[in-house]
């Protein structure tokens, strides 16, 4: 599994989209170049041509490895690579794609990239390309607008519940499947030596926004509408930001401790029993633990407790998509589609730890043979994507400082929900 730099690296990444909050369409590129008609079908001939990929620093750092079979299989095709730190990647992505000078395919991130969305700016995936039901359903919904595909998943990943499974069995309680029973399990985890039960995320930024949309979902609510209108003031999102609070208000978290560095570190050593988090987190805990071994007898994993309307998470990852205005868009979908097999996505696997986004690689003994990441195979078959508006950061972002003056106990949740409506609606959409 990666290391903790990941997690960061996500960070930055949903942080600096910030800045990317309106669509592309009309900045810099002229409309002549855009592409709206039905994508061409990609053959099975050799790709040929030079093909110009960019992508975040992370997951990426290995392709130029793992891509290797293919360099093999298309000699006439050559392949180059332009990584960029993730703080700095949507925002030097869009500028060169304003200039016209972006790649031929670029990397981006489900659960930000709805402002890349648009024929202007990338082209819709050719029919039979890749077998989109191959794929976790909600990535792939990420990258649809009006019916029209326009990237590819590559990998995935969505939260689940980290639990000392040690703990748990000296209190002699089993992973909580609702919400009712979360309360109980982190009291029990707490009576069994652990400080806190639960070491909640307390940034207060736009990932603890996220955390408040799965729990919205959990309850019934849909966060925007089919007619794509924000419902944000709603009793399900109220339902949300109370139990969220729980965690608080019962002294299972605390408002002020861990960090985000002292995560890992906490969990080991007992001052925390629990993290809903994402599968990242299983291969740092040996070396949080300093011994090898430490997380097979003392963690276990299970998907995240059931509200009203069932254990819903979000989806997350990596996508890939080609330019409208790529020189050699056949050569790069041949790319794509080798990036989208299972057997490459196996290898990303193990060169770097990024789980598959298409289902038949996680059959991959790689994979199927760690018990670990049963859960998290399990709570992506049950995800959903988020609103793909352009203005989704911000208004999670403001989710998250609402989030902290409920669970801080100076505002109801019923006010929060309202402020969050408001500021949504104050925003738009983001839409031309």
């Amino acid at each position: 599994m990666p290391d903790l730099s990941r997690r960061g690296a996500l960070r930055l990444t949903a942080g600096m989209a910030l800045g990317c909050a309106l669509p592309l369409a009309g900045c810099g590129r002229s409309d002549d170049t855009a592409t709206t008609g039905t994508a061409r079908h990609v053959d099975a001939s050799p790709a040929t041509g030079a093909i110009s990929v960019w992508a975040a620093q992370g997951d990426a750092d290995v392709l130029d490895k793992v891509i290797k079979p293919f360099k093999a299989a298309n000699p006439d095709a050559k392949v180059t690579f332009t990584l960029i730190p993730n703080a700095e990647y949507y925002t030097k992505l869009q500028a060169a794609i304003a200039a016209g000078k972006g790649p031929d395919v670029a990397q981006f991130f489900p659960e930000s990239q709805a402002q890349f969305l648009d024929p202007a700016t990338l082209r819709p995936v050719p029919d039979g390309l890749v077998d989109p039901s191959s794929f976790f359903t909600s990535l792939w919904d990420a990258g649809v607008v009006k019916d029209v595909a326009y990237t590819v998943p590559w990998y995935a990943y969505t939260y689940a519940l980290v639990y000392r499974s040690d703990l748990a069995a000296k209190a002699g309680v089993k992973a909580p499947t609702t919400w009712d029973a979360m309360g109980s399990f982190l009291k029990a985890l707490r009576g069994a030596g652990a400080v806190r039960g639960l070491g909640a995320d307390i940034g207060w930024d736009i990932f603890n926004g996220q955390d408040v949309a799965m729990y919205a979902w959990q309850a019934g609510g849909s966060l925007f509408s089919s007619g794509g209108k924000w419902t944000l003031d709603t009793p399900e999102l109220i339902d949300a930001l109370t139990y969220n609070a729980s965690f608080f208000t019962s002294g299972a978290a605390d408002t002020s401790t861990p960090t985000f560095l002292d995560a890992q570190p906490y969990f080991v050593s007992g001052k925390t029993a629990s993290m809903i988090t994402g599968p990242w987190v299983i291969g740092q805990l040996d070396a949080a633990a300093k011994k090898d071994g430490w997380t097979a007898s003392h963690v276990a994993t299970a998907p995240l407790p059931a509200g009203s309307s069932g254990s819903v998470s979000f989806s997350a990852g990596g996508t890939w998509g080609v330019l409208a205005d790529s020189g050699n868009a056949d050569a790069s979908w041949k790319l794509i589609r080798h990036l989208a097999k299972p057997s490459t996505q196996v290898a990303q696997y193990k060169a770097y730890g990024s789980l598959p986004a298409v289902i038949p690689a996680w059959k991959d003994d790689a994979i199927a043979g760690q018990p670990l990441l049963d859960a998290f195979f399990t709570q992506l078959k049950n995800t959903r994507a988020f609103p793909q508006v352009a203005t989704w950061q911000q208004v999670a972002t403001r989710l998250g400082k609402e989030m902290e003056a409920v669970a801080k106990g100076t505002e109801s949740a019923a006010k929060a929900a309202a402020n969050v409506q408001a500021y949504a609606e104050s925003l738009g959409t983001g839409a031309k």
